[in-house]
Parts: structure tokens; sequence; C-alpha cells
């Protein structure tokens, strides 16, 4: 069995968490509760148990309503215990053990008897814990490595990340509805435990519900009689509770209320297209009188508040506009609010996403515009005249229905309601190459990393074309391994769990009578991230151009200045890194980035469909985990030093674009969006420049979004901001940055992930 390291960083941690409101002992016991259920239902179905567990979790984990909230639900995590992504809490029955570790060493200081009970939780879960599981089973010496092992060229894991769900199903219907449909189901096929498990799931949003509304009322009781402002929010929560335990929700506070209890309990980080589920409860009570605008502002600031509060990192995202909405006047009005909230708050979440057509007004152009010039870094746009066609292809499904695509996470598209996409595997393409230009053997570590692959010796090779039909022998052996281990991932997953509050507002798993990943839902699909792009390519140009084009050096020199580090091979460095590069408008470096994008992506899709997914597609990513592969990444032929970050998603490594900003974006233009599931784009602006030159900016763009650009993130920062903040952290508590698929507080990033940041061309006037 593959040794691997149960306690190793699971995901992206940026955002600092909340702490648990509840006592070190208190933890501890619902801790060993959940587990005593565990163990208790080891025997019965994974939905019985699964309902069960949750029993535990709910209510008692809803944490207290703050003074701030307009509306209920917050909820504490504990290091073990029920989730479907490793943001919050963990994947299906969970143990988090370096935060348990953690804990148990804080709970020692109060006895030692406690240290020993939290070790009896880390030994049971050693074996139990669904990620340990996967991780057992797919992982191997040297060629997978556990997400996020940076010493391998291909990561994995098991998650459920991604779900966005038919929350107008909820809306529409309400939680008695939704009894009431699975009911009559459950009268046909009695024993379908899926179906029992779901009502009882539906039981614990009414019980939920109840829970908050009693905290309400307590809170009302404590109130001095002077403070009427917050006693009648109080009693609006409290009677908005009331109606939604059962009831289908009337007004925009109860469908708000209702949506977030949901996704709460269903342990869901993205939500979807808010503006067109809620637009017409808040266009209705706008119309009406029940609520004014101020309100709605802050309604929807508080829901801002709620989601930043949860402290997922690179989640959180929250769409508005484009295609297929079946509201738009009413969602545009919920947009028009939000786009406010979001450059008054500029929060690091929501990820506030706005979705762009040929018909978007100029007011909603202007209002983006100025958010970002705030520095919000948000929204982010995406291209509904690509992107939908570009889905409809991936995805093998109708255009129309492709206009359901909504990004989660760092970028990558599902179709909500609808399908699963969540990125279970990381390649590093970068890596790759230089294993294989290493006969092999990683100059990072000397360990073997090609399976049963052979490279050719480097002097064996006579043309580029036969050193690059080696290199793809390499991919190909590693997308096989990527389509097993996403493939396997969830087939892991629902041997031991069904998500139930998930599978119930998707597709098609009420009416199949099965949980999401059990034949319920209406697509399986899935993701995988690839890192190194940019560098594999502009490193496959350098060798081509100075081995077999010019005939310069031999590749043999190329390898051995690169095992180097170019450390007495500074020419060969100079000479490298004077090639093209991908970012410039160049036909020679963008034509071979695009060769193996296609390579890789239609390679990744090809195979999906194969084993039996719906779709499998490539995203090109950015979650700070190219600063940390590139630390574990040996030098390249592109005049990279080992050891450097690599290029940020689909953007050029940080100072290689040098003709302007619209040259950059021309070269982002390159790749063809239907062979991808999302694509991050960065691009960065002086703030002085882009606030003097919206106009032009906005031009730009769309001139960019005609010529086919899928998607931009934008960063809208003071010259000399960054590195002022390196040296005076004090002074820079709230500068956001686009890191990539994701903002941060840009003090709260490693050193390391700053250092990429800073190299990332700053576009200022000289550069338009």
């Amino acid at each position: 069995m593959v040794k691997f390291d149960v306690e190793g960083s699971q995901n992206v941690e940026v955002s600092e968490k909340i702490p648990c409101e509840k006592s070190l002992v208190r933890q501890l016991e619902i801790m060993e509760e959940y587990t005593a259920v565990h163990k208790k239902f080891s025997g019965a179905s994974k939905e019985r148990r699964e309902v069960e567990c949750l029993k535990v979790i709910f209510p008692q984990m809803f944490r207290t309503i703050e003074k701030q909230d307009l509306f209920a639900g917050r909820l504490d995590f504990l290091p073990i215990g029920f989730g479907t992504v490793t943001s919050i809490g963990g994947v299906g029955h969970y143990c988090v053990f370096n935060k348990l570790r953690k804990f148990q060493e804080e709970i020692k200081k109060q006895g030692e008897i406690y240290y020993d009970r939290v070790e009896n939780l880390y030994q049971y879960w050693l074996e139990h814990d669904l990620k340990t599981q996967y991780c057992r089973e797919v992982l191997t010496e040297t060629t997978i490595g556990r997400f996020i092992d940076v010493e391998y060229p291909l990561i994995a894991t098991a998650r459920l990340s991604g779900m966005m769900l038919d929350y107008p199903k909820l809306l529409e219907n309400g939680v008695g509805g939704l009894k009431r449909i699975i009911s009559e189901k459950l009268t046909g096929t009695p024993d379908n435990e899926f179906y029992k498990a779901s009502l009882e799931c539906l039981e614990l949003v009414t019980v939920s519900a109840d829970a908050l509304r009693e905290q309400a009322q307590k809170q009302i009781e404590e109130l001095k009689e002077t403070d009427s402002k917050r006693k009648q929010e109080l009693w609006r929560i409290k009677e908005g509770l009331e109606k939604i335990r059962e009831d289908k929700p009337s007004t925009f506070h109860e469908a708000l209320q209702l949506f977030w209890l949901y996704a709460l309990l269903a342990g869901v980080i993205n939500y979807g297209r808010l503006d067109d589920f809620l637009g017409p409860y808040l266009a209705a009570d706008l119309d009406s009188g029940r609520m004014t605008e101020q309100e709605a502002y802050a309604y929807i600031k508080s829901l801002w508040t709620m989601i930043e509060n949860r402290r997922t990192t690179v989640n959180g995202r929250v769409i508005v506009g484009g295609k297929g909405r079946k509201h738009p006047k009413e969602a545009d009005r919920f947009l028009h609010i939000a786009m406010k909230v979001c450059k008054d708050c500029r929060y690091v979440e929501p990820q506030f996403t706005l979705r762009l057509t040929q018909d978007t007004t100029e007011e909603i152009w202007k209002e983006a515009l100025d958010a970002l010039g705030a520095g919000a870094t948000y929204p982010t746009l995406y291209n509904d005249e690509v992107n939908v066609p570009a889905v409809a292809y991936g995805m093998r499904v109708s255009e129309e229905t492709a206009k359901r695509y909504v990004p989660f996470g760092c970028t990558e598209f599902v179709l909500w309601g609808q399908s699963t996409g969540t990125p279970n595997i990381c390649i590093n393409l970068l890596k790759l190459l230089n294993i294989y230009m290493n006969e092999g053997i990683d100059p990072m570590d000397g360990k073997y990393k090609l399976g049963e692959v052979s490279p050719k010796k480097l002097e064996e090779i006579q043309s580029f074309e036969e050193f690059y039909d080696g290199y793809k022998e390499v991919l190909d052996y590693y997308m096989d391994l990527s389509v097993q281990a996403q493939y396997r991932s969830y087939g892991v997953m629902n041997e031991q769990v069904s998500f139930l509050f998930t599978s119930i507002l998707m597709d098609d798993c009420i009416e199949r009578g099965k949980a999401l990943l059990d034949g319920g839902v209406r697509y399986l699909g899935g993701t995988c991230e690839t890192y190194g792009n940019i560098n594999a390519s502009d490193s496959l140009w350098a060798i081509k151009h100075l081995v077999f084009d010019t005939k310069r050096y031999t590749l043999r020199e190329i390898e051995e200045a690169v095992l180097a580090d170019y450390c007495g091979y500074e020419d060969i460095r100079k000479a490298c890194l004077n090639c093209d590069k991908y970012g410039n408008d160049l036909e020679t470096a963008d034509g071979m980035a695009n060769s193996l994008y296609e390579y890789v992506s239609k390679g990744i899709r090809n195979r999906g469909i194969e084993i039996g997914m719906q779709y499998f597609l490539i995203v090109i990513s950015n979650n700070s985990l190219n600063t940390e592969w590139g630390i574990r990444t040996s030098a390249s032929p592109d005049g990279r030093l080992s050891g450097v970050y690599m290029n940020p998603a689909n953007n050029p490594q940080g100072g290689a674009d040098k003709n302007g900003p619209t040259a950059m974006l021309n070269s982002l233009t390159t790749f063809d969006a239907k062979y991808h599931a999302g694509s991050v784009q960065n691009i960065k602006f002086e703030k002085s420049m882009f606030n003097k030159n919206k106009a032009l900016i906005e031009a730009m763009f769309k001139a960019y979004f005609e010529k086919g650009g899928c998607h931009l993130m934008v960063t809208v920062v003071d010259k000399g901001a960054l590195e002022d903040a390196m040296i005076h952290p004090e002074k820079y508590p709230d500068l956001i940055v686009r890191v990539a698929g994701y903002s941060a507080v840009f003090i709260h990033l490693d050193r390391s992930v700053q250092e990429e940041l800073l190299s990332r061309s700053l576009y200022g006037e000289a550069g338009v």
C-alpha cells in the first residue's frame, strides 16, 4: 500500500476561518456522537447511515444569529462530520486529520483524558474517512499523488465541488411540496432507500428552521424595549422561518431565507444565478411597497456578508446576467443592486460573476467597470457569445441547455441543476516535459515517474516532430491515469454516500429514485485542471527554434543547461528567454501553445466519453498551485529557473508579455473554448490609468470578446502598492487582488504567491 500523509493540506486556504463558537469539550462530544452513529449504522444502507449522521449535525451545528444578520443561518464545522467539499469540512463522512491533531493539542490542555478520546477518533477515521479510502486505492508510488502533494506530476482527490442546485424547484414547491412529490414516488416503490432518506432530510430543513426560529424568539425576548429596529428585524426572521419550514416563499426575505438554509444543509458553497432565482421576489416586493431599495440593498449586503463569513477562499460564486434567464427584467433589478453591494463591500467572497452578451446594456458595463476600478476585483466577466456554443459542444448538450452553464470555484463550468463537474485531477504539464527530457527521471527528487513509458535518449531524436511525439506519449499515459482516477473518485464516493440534500435538487434524481452519483444525475461530467501549460509550450517552441530550426544547440546541451539550473550556461538561458513567448500576439509561440492545448484538451475529452461520462474537460485554472507546484518543478527550456512559479492559468509567464495589453488579450483568444470547461484569464491595470480611460478599457474588452475571448478577471491597483504592501503590510489590510480563479487580501498570501503576482505585467498609460 502506498504511503501518504493523511495530515497534508487538502485544499487552498487563504481566508482565516471564524472559530467554532462551541466549547472544545462540546465539540468533542459532537464528534464522538457522530462517530458512534456512523459505527451503529455500518450495516445499514448508505442512505440510512447518511441521514442518521446528518441528524447528529443538524440543527446543533448552527451558530448564533448575529446582530447584523437580516436572515438566519450560520454553521460551525468540526474536524469530523459530513460534507461535499474540502473547503468547509470535508467529503462524505470525513475526518480532516491535520485539524483533528490541532484540536487534540488544544483540548489536551484541559486534561490528558481528552487527548486519548481524540486519539480514539483519529484511529477510527483512519479506516473510514472517505478521501483516505480513495487515496489508498488510487495513489501510486511515483505517478499519482494526494491532492496537494507537489512532488507528483498528477494529483488526485475525491470531492463533489461546484454543485449548483435547482433552487427554483425548491422555491416553487417549498419543503412541503418536495415532500409530497417524493412521497408520491415512494408510494410506487416503497422500499426505495433514497426516497425514504430524502424525506427525512427534508424534515431536517423543517427542524432546522424551527431551531433558528426559537433562537430568534429568544433574542427578541432578551432585547431592550428601546431596540425596536432590531426587534423588527428578528420578528421578520422569525416569521420567515415559520413560513418556509413547510410552505413555499411569498416574499424576497422568505425566498432568500429558504435558499440560504437549504444551501447550508446541502454543504454547497457556490450559489448560481441568484438574479434569476431571487429577482422575481425582489421585484414583487419593491413594486408592492413591501420593501424599499434601501432595504433590498441591506438584504443583499447581508447575503454578501454571510457568504464571506464562510471563507471558502476559492468559491462563493454568485452569477448574474447572460443568456437563458427566465426573468431577465426582474433579474436585472437584483443585478443592479448587487453591483452596488459588490463595489461598496469589496469582499473577497462572494465571487461575483457577470455573464455578458451582445445585448448587455451600457449601464451594466459602466457598473461593472466602476466596481473593478474601485479595486473590488469583481465582477469577473464571462462571454456568453463564446461560452454557450462552446459548452454545447464540449458537454454534448443543446445550446438551450448550455445556457445553464455557470462557473464555480476557480472557473470550472457546470450546468446548474443538471451536471457534476468537480475537478478531482490536476496535471503538471511542465513537470512532465522536464521528466520526459530527463529520460523519465524527475530532476527534483531523482525518481522515475513515467511508469511503463520508456522515452528515447535525446541523442536518438532526429526531428522536432519526433521529440514532440515522445512528449505526447508521456501525456497519453498520464491522461489515461487521469480519467481512471476521476471516474474512480465517483465510484468510491457513491459506494459510501448519496449526498442526499444535493441529490434532491439535481435532475433527474427524484425522477429516477437514485442519488446523483448512483445514476441519478442527468449529466455525469468532470474536469481536469492543467498547470504549466504555457511554460511547457514556450519550452517546446524554444526547443524547436534553438535545436531544430537554427541548430544553435543540441537537445543534450539544452538538457544539461536546465539540469544545472542554467548555472554556467547563462548564454543558453539568455537564448531561451529571447525566444518568442506566448502573450505577445506571435503566431510562433501562440501556435505552439494552441497545438499543446488541443492535444491535451481533446485527449482528456475523448477519454472521458470513452469511459462513460457525459463530458470530461480540461480547465486551465490557477489557485496558487502554479506557485506551489513550481517550487517543486525543475528549470525548463523556456528560461524559467528551478523552483520558480509557473505561469498562471492561460496567462503568459510573469513578465513575458512585452507588447502591451491588446497583444496579450489577442494571445488569450488563441484557444478554441469548445475544448475546455473554463480558462482563467487575468489582466492587471494601474488604478489611475484604468479609471481615467474606462471608455478605452471597455472598447478593448469588447474587442477581445468579439475576437473570441471567453473570460476576464481584472485586478486594478495603485502603482507600487503591491511592492509597498510586502514591506509595510500593516498599511494595506484591505488590498484585494485577483490571484487567479479567486481573490484574496494581498497581505494574507504566502510570499511566494505575492512574488508571482508582482511578476505579472501591470498595464499603465504607457502600455496601452
